[in-house]
């Protein structure tokens, strides 16, 4: 099959089984977010100095393409998209990024008293990261606003785990703006 399909010429789309919509439909938009900080996530790996920091975006990355499968499933479209064998985000992808982020946190035993200004410190992955939580956010916005009011599990699922991932991105940019290496 072509990737040039021609069949979005006319503004119209499908999700990912086969529902046609206009491409300005809310799950259209959401998965176009969510692509949007995946790309953003690969740069910023590139600029990260911190290999542990590499892996935790990867994985992440992993987790986005699942977010956007779960997405343009829709509600009526989760059963049949989970029983295919696709990638789901579960609570253990969600605990993870919980833990990851207070293993970030856990290197500031003083805390944090000031606010972050990107770039500051001259760091590159820094800047990136606080790019990436910015996009993220902008991701969660959409994903909520795709199934707002609907009963829909894996997507506030999803909500919790881009909310916890984007505190993630502020916590690596401390840890990589400062040098703080998880083995010091």
């Amino acid at each position: 099959m072509s990737i040039t399909t021609k069949q979005g010429d006319t503004g119209r789309t499908r999700l990912l089984f086969g529902a046609g919509v206009g491409k300005t439909h809310p799950a259209i938009h959401a998965v176009g977010e969510v692509d949007e900080l995946n790309a953003v996530l690969g740069l910023t790996r590139l600029q990260l100095r911190r290999a542990d920091l590499q892996e935790i975006i990867a994985r992440a990355q992993e987790d986005l393409v699942a977010v956007m499968g779960i997405i343009s499933a829709g509600a009526e479209g989760a059963a049949r998209y989970e029983a295919q064998g696709f990638r789901m985000l579960t609570h253990a992808s969600l605990d993870r990024v919980t833990s990851e982020a207070a293993a970030l946190e856990a290197e500031f035993p003083e805390g944090f008293r000031t606010w972050s200004v990107p770039g500051a410190a001259g760091d590159p992955g820094s800047a990136w990261l606080e790019l990436a939580r910015c996009v993220c956010r902008r991701a969660e916005r959409a994903v909520a606003a795709a199934c707002d009011g609907g009963e829909f599990p894996a997507a506030l699922l999803a909500l919790a785990w881009l909310n916890r991932l984007s505190d993630l991105f502020w916590l690596a940019a401390r840890c990589e703006e400062c040098g703080v290496s998880a083995s010091s």
